[in-house]
Formats: structure tokens, C-alpha cells, sequence
């Protein structure tokens, strides 16, 4: 599940090529970054930006989630990425344009040659097919994550992003389901317009209420909403400490279930308060970092 792997609240995109931007994420306070290799860089500047970005992993990132975006398989560019990728055993690897989990399998025996056991895989689910496919890849070989690929989703579709994304609703929440059921985490796509800050809170306000597990980001400004929004609040800190004592209590007693604020707490709040506490426990440590 994604609180194992740390929190995921903000998870931002650093152009791969950029050697200024890689620097300044190290003092970022995002949960998360995604190096592209992929839409972030020009195709005449792609060796380049390899050799840039395996510099950087070489420094590390402290104890934030990671992963590197490559080029699709249907580029000249993804057996590039994956050599170069070698030697610097990067935690996880960001498969654009997923289909189906047979594209996952390609990328596991590919990581499997170049000597990369450890290293997870994470899906960019940004087409139709995939969607439809979603369950499969959710269970596919070092599976850890969904990235929703909102914009190319939004383009297949023929539909709008931003608003309400009512449009889009469906495909979200079948991505999230397989995700949820697989046990991995799923992450919500970009929000485009980085200075609007009201409709980034609102997206991400609904992301959170969807389950999504955070917000992918295009510009450092985005952090901090993303954060707080995907941050238990003081309020459901409080709830989740007072159900977890008033349900022990009740079991002493003798009782299968608790009485909190005159709702019924069962079993399953509880582990949903245990999760709460764990999240925030989680996001302590990663800022002590």
C-alpha cells in the first residue's frame, strides 16, 4: 500500500534535463518526484538529460518517494533510457502510455536484464485501453503505483480537463478501484493552470475525497495546497484517537462495538483511524528529513 512506501501527498514532475531543478528538489518539501526523461525533454536533448539525471540519483533524495518517467517503448529512446538507468539502480521506473499488464511484463524482463532487481515499476494510466485494462495492470510484476496521466486521458476521451471532471469520473475511479484492490497506491493527474491556486485546491479537495492518495505536480508552487489538503486535518487526528480509545474501551467491556459522538465505531473505523495516525506519523518523519 502507498503508506508503506512513504507519504504521497505532493508528487512533482522535475524535467530530467534540467540540472538547476534536480539540485533545488532536494529541498523541496514534496513527498514525491517523478524525473522525466519523457514529455519534459526535447528529443535532441534526451542522451544528455541521462547523463544529467544519473549524476543526480547519484547524490540522492533523502527519503522521498522517487521514480524516473522513460520514453515509451514505441520511442527509439527507452533502451537508452534503461542502459543509462543501470547503473544507478533508480528506486522505481514510470512507464508511460500503459495498456495493458503485458506492457508491464516487457518492462520487468527489461529491468530483470540490466541487473535491476530491486527497482519497482509505476504506470502512467493516461489511455482508454489502459482504463479498460486497469485490474490486470494493477497486479502486473513490481506493480506499485498508478500515475493518472489526466491530460492524454482527457485527449483520448475527447473531453475537457479542469471543471468538474464529471466527464472523466468514470476512468478515474475504475483506475483507483484497481488500484485499491491490487493493494497500490494511486496517485491523481496534473492540474494545469499552476498560478490558479483556488482550482488546484478544489481538485485536489476532490482527488481526496475520491481516495486518490495525492496530486502529481508541474511546478513547485502547487506543493504546499497539495500538502495540506492530502494531510489528515487536526480534526480527523482527534476523531481517529477518540474512536480507537472508545472501541478498546467497549471491547474491555465486553461489547463488539463503541458509541463515539453518537455514531457507531466498529471495527472497520478502526482501521481506518490506524491508518489516519500512521499517514500523519508518516508525514512527521518525512519532515524531519
Amino acid at each position: 500500500m502507498a503508506e508503506l512506501m512513504g507519504p504521497l501527498r505532493s508528487v512533482l514532475y522535475i524535467p530530467a534535463a534540467n540540472a538547476r531543478a534536480l539540485d533545488k528538489a532536494r529541498g523541496l518539501a514534496v513527498d514525491g518526484l517523478i524525473f522525466d526523461l519523457e514529455d519534459a525533454v526535447a528529443p535532441d536533448a534526451k542522451a544528455g538529460a541521462r547523463d544529467i539525471l544519473a549524476q543526480a540519483l547519484g547524490s540522492g533524495f533523502g527519503s522521498r518517494v522517487t521514480m524516473v518517467r522513460i520514453n515509451g517503448f514505441d520511442t527509439q529512446w527507452a533502451a537508452g533510457d534503461l542502459a543509462a538507468l543501470a547503473a544507478v539502480r533508480p528506486e522505481a521506473v514510470l512507464l508511460p502510455k500503459v495498456n495493458g499488464a503485458a506492457d508491464v511484463e516487457a518492462l520487468d524482463r527489461l529491468l530483470a536484464q540490466h541487473g535491476l532487481a530491486e527497482t519497482r515499476i509505476w504506470a502512467m494510466m493516461e489511455t482508454c485501453t489502459g482504463v479498460m485494462n486497469a485490474a490486470a495492470i494493477a497486479r502486473a510484476p513490481r506493480m506499485a503505483g498508478f500515475i493518472l496521466g489526466t491530460n492524454d486521458l482527457a485527449r483520448e476521451i475527447g473531453c475537457a480537463t479542469g471543471g468538474d471532471r464529471m466527464a472523466m469520473m468514470v476512468a478515474l475511479q475504475t483506475c483507483l478501484l484497481a488500484a485499491r484492490a491490487a493493494g497500490i497506491a494511486c496517485v491523481d493527474g496534473v492540474y494545469n493552470a499552476f498560478r490558479d491556486e483556488e482550482g488546484l485546491r478544489a481538485e485536489c479537495e476532490q482527488g481526496r475525497s475520491l481516495g486518490m492518495d495525492g496530486k502529481t505536480l508541474i511546478h513547485p508552487a502547487q506543493v504546499a495546497v497539495a500538502n495540506a489538503v492530502f494531510a489528515p486535518t487536526v480534526e480527523a487526528l482527534d476523531l481517529a484517537r477518540r474512536q480507537i480509545v472508545a472501541y478498546e474501551a467497549a471491547l474491555a467491556a465486553g461489547q463488539g462495538v463503541a458509541v463515539l459522538d453518537g455514531r457507531i465505531v466498529e471495527n472497520l473505523h478502526i482501521v481506518t483511524a490506524r491508518a489516519t495516525l500512521a499517514k500523519a506519523e508518516a508525514i512527521a518523519a518525512l519532515e524531519r528529513t
